[in-house]
């Protein structure tokens, strides 16, 4: 091997051995994986003790996984001058830089310190909100740094995150479920996975509750990275599947969550919740399309509606106003509130339906229901559909059986 090979590895196993290490990163690719670019390093605390958290970025989709500090640096050593023949290592001692040519010759320049401080492995600092700026899985999503500094372009994301934990724990602390050491919860249309990793480890790290979270995701891509960074912070309660959100079989839960699923897949996660009797229900509509088509304008709103802004925005408010009738209908306790502030994201509406022990009469809000769609022309609305579809199936079968 050759020398600059050989002081670099040994510059990086002594910056972990010290505890001067900041994280190293691999470039310069020309092995076979035509997706695979570079690769980072830092490392993470877990259950198992300090580990090395690789993050294979790629051109379609990043992977990431964790090893112990001896196998970390066995794999960093194996693909330097073989597959990757570039490096940078950042220390609080000296900045590595790493050049190795198709000759087989090779440079190491060597200048001072990007990072004067190591980043925090443990949750130990004082916090200034719910979220841990540090967490790994926020680096690994790119919402923080290397040390925990919350990106400029993640602003928004961050404030969302942190508001979020902040509801889902203020509605389970006023719910049925405060008491519960255990919890299931499915994230319906989790995306990126954001707001799904928040919760569990604020119940499960945070609380010390046996929680167990499913996200459900209709992009493959992102189902694998989740599930990726879930294993390497040894996340073993959170998992992420393949699926859509009328397809998923929710099964039995204590809270369902669906943020942003578009038109009428609000409708659906409400309709498993409602079905699976969700202790609470948590959406944040996205893309009223539904009832905008079906809205004929009432005389008296004529020219108001003939806006185009203005009817879309009748369009969602009734759309909404609708699903939390029928909430109520079903026997939850309804209330919508600001998610986030509009200026941050218009998407900022959250219904929040939360199962009541006795659930009240219905011959009220049914009128309701009528009398709003009567007022504006609709015919059909998604979850009333669905709702009415499976109260008959389950009248033939009472039927059946008598």
């Amino acid at each position: 091997m050759l020398e600059s090979i050989e002081t670099f590895l040994d510059e990086f196993a002594g910056a972990l051995r010290s505890g001067t290490f900041v994280k190293l990163t691999l470039g310069n690719y020309k092995g076979r994986d035509e997706h695979l670019q570079k690769i980072q390093v830092r490392l993470v605390q877990t259950r198992k003790g300090t580990r090395l958290f690789f993050l294979y970025r790629g051109g379609s989709r990043d992977t990431v996984k964790n090893y112990d500090l001896d196998g970390g640096r066995e794999i960093v050593s194996k693909m330097l001058g073989n597959e990757f023949f570039g490096g940078h290592l950042f220390t609080t001692a000296n900045d590595f830089q790493l050049d190795i040519g198709n000759n087989g010759k090779s440079r190491l320049n060597i200048a001072k310190p990007t990072f004067k401080s190591a980043p925090p492995l443990e949750h130990n600092r004082k916090k200034t909100a719910l979220v841990d700026p540090g967490s790994f899985y926020l680096k690994a999503l790119g919402v923080t740094d290397d040390t925990g500094r919350v990106r400029d372009k993640q602003q928004d994301k961050w404030r969302q995150i942190n508001k979020f934990v902040e509801i889902l724990a203020s509605l389970v602390d006023k719910s049925e479920l405060k008491d519960k050491r255990e919890l299931r919860i499915v994230d319906m249309g989790s995306g990126k996975g954001y707001l799904t990793f928040a919760a569990y480890d604020h119940f499960k790290n945070e609380r010390g509750i046996d929680v167990r979270i499913t996200g459900v995701e209709a992009k493959s891509d992102l189902v694998g990275l989740c599930n990726d960074i879930a294993r390497a912070g040894d996340f073993d309660g959170l998992d992420f599947v393949d699926g859509t959100i009328d397809s998923y079989n929710v099964g039995d839960t204590d809270i369902l969550i669906a943020l942003h699923a578009c038109d009428t897949a609000t409708d659906d996660a409400i309709y498993k919740g409602i079905k699976a009797a969700a202790d609470l229900i948590v959406v944040a509509p996205c893309c009223h399309q539904e009832i905008r088509p079906q809205i004929t304008p009432p005389a008296m709103l004529k020219d108001v509606l003939k806006h185009g802004v203005m009817l879309e925005r009748t369009a969602e408010t009734v759309t909404d106003a609708v699903r939390a009738l029928l909430l109520e209908h079903r026997g939850y306790a309804v209330k919508m509130l600001e998610f986030v502030p509009i200026e941050h994201t218009p998407k900022n509406n959250m219904i929040v339906g939360t199962r009541l022990a006795k659930p009240r009469e219905t011959s009220v809000t049914d009128n309701e229901i009528a009398e709003i769609k009567q007022f504006y022309g609709i015919r059909e609305q998604r979850l009333e559909n669905l709702l009415m579809q499976a109260k008959e199936e389950h009248d033939a079968v009472q039927r059946q059986n008598a």
